[in-house]
């Protein structure tokens, strides 16, 4: 839409209208599955000094796109030209039933963070808002709308707290009040001039650090501070090389990702359960055995991830990341037997995986 436009759909918009407008936009949101839905501006305050810090700690590991955009992260007016407010929305995603402290007691079981037990959020969520940002579009006669998820560099966390949708706490996680954490985030850019929510500017973890505690790689270097490097979720998805040494017998049974800081957290208790389909656990995932999914082959490992989250890690960095929980996981004939039939699979970063979990056995790896 050209700045013209933009200018003559600001001035037909009166503020009596704009909230109106907003009224609807939120029951729309609602409609289409979405629990909450804030407004802000294109000021994330303090979020850009403390991005930039956490970058020159080096805490983003290998993740180099964190740093490769920019302050386009922290100023949707410079990612979108013409923004002026983002439009966040969380949507909850817990199914009831993956008993997740159950596997995680179950050391011969795999541990898969809950969010990806389902079908991948991703093109869900971009439908949905795709959706809601047409509703808009076609009511006010125009405007400008671009949809995220996880899909450009957007601080959505910075974001949501400062559209009102909860505070970001210890744990570097968003936790809502009446709803938790277990929740995806997705926003709109826009040129509409919404009114604004009131950004969310206390915190609410009080003397709390239960989060902090139970790490189980002890990533945290204090409170609202996380060390990717040392995070299982950054191992296990974001890190392609070999997991260091040190940290594999703390990683447990979890091969994708770590939802400890979660499910420890207080707040949680107030998480609602999932409504969407999509996102319930599929082909077993939610307490698979470990010696089944290292014994899948590229097949069976691309059909069961299928439109799954899961498979952007791909077949070797699988293959790495069950090894490991297998060498964790107690001794058994066949845990080593899975072992000894993946010793020679042709990836060196497997290989080296392997090798370790079947010492850790006091098995040979040769």
């Amino acid at each position: 839409m050209s700045s013209h436009g933009r200018s003559n759909l600001q001035q037909q918009l009166t503020s009596q209208e704009q909230g109106a407008l907003l009224q609807k936009i939120r029951g729309w949101a609602t409609e289409l599955g979405f629990q909450q839905l804030g407004v802000t501006g294109v000021d994330l305050g303090e979020h850009e000094a403390y991005l930039q810090k956490w970058l020159d700690a080096g805490y983003h590991g290998s993740m180099e796109y964190m740093a490769r955009h920019g302050s386009k992260r922290a100023r949707p007016q410079e990612l979108v030209p013409g923004t002026l407010r983002v439009i966040s929305l969380r949507m909850d995603y817990l199914d009831p039933d993956t008993q997740a402290l159950e596997v995680l007691a179950a050391p011969q079981k795999a541990y898969i963070s809950r969010y990806t037990l389902g079908r991948d959020y991703h093109k869900l969520i971009r439908k949905r808002l795709a959706q809601l940002a047409g509703r808009i579009e076609a009511e006010v006669g125009g405007g400008d709308y671009r949809a995220f998820v996880d899909s450009a560099p957007v601080l959505e966390r910075a974001v949501a707290e400062r559209a009102g949708l909860g505070w970001i706490a210890k744990n570097t996680m968003l936790i809502n009040a009446k709803a938790g954490s277990w929740f995806f985030l997705g926003e709109i850019f826009t040129n509409l001039p919404l009114p604004l929510d009131e950004p969310h500017t206390s915190k609410h973890c009080g003397s709390c650090t239960a989060c902090l505690d139970i790490c189980p790689t002890a990533a945290f270097t204090g409170p609202f501070q996380l060390d990717a490097r040392k995070c299982i979720s950054y191992l296990t998805i974001e890190h392609h090389g070999s997991i260091d040494p040190v940290l594999r017998p703390l990683m447990g049974n979890r091969i994708f990702g770590c939802d400890d800081c979660q499910l420890c957290c207080p707040w949680n208790k107030f998480a609602q359960a999932t409504d969407e389909g999509d996102f319930r656990p599929r082909h077993g995932l939610a307490d698979a055995e470990l010696v089944e999914l290292l014994l899948w082959d590229e097949k069976t490992f691309l059909a069961k991830t299928a439109g799954s989250a899961i498979r952007r890690i791909g077949y070797e960095r699988w293959l790495r990341n069950v090894a490991v929980a297998l060498g964790n996981a107690p001794f058994s004939d066949a845990a080593i037997n899975a072992l000894l039939q993946r010793r020679d699979f042709p990836s060196q970063l497997v290989q080296e995986h392997v090798a370790w979990a079947l010492q850790q056995h006091g098995a040979s790896p040769v």
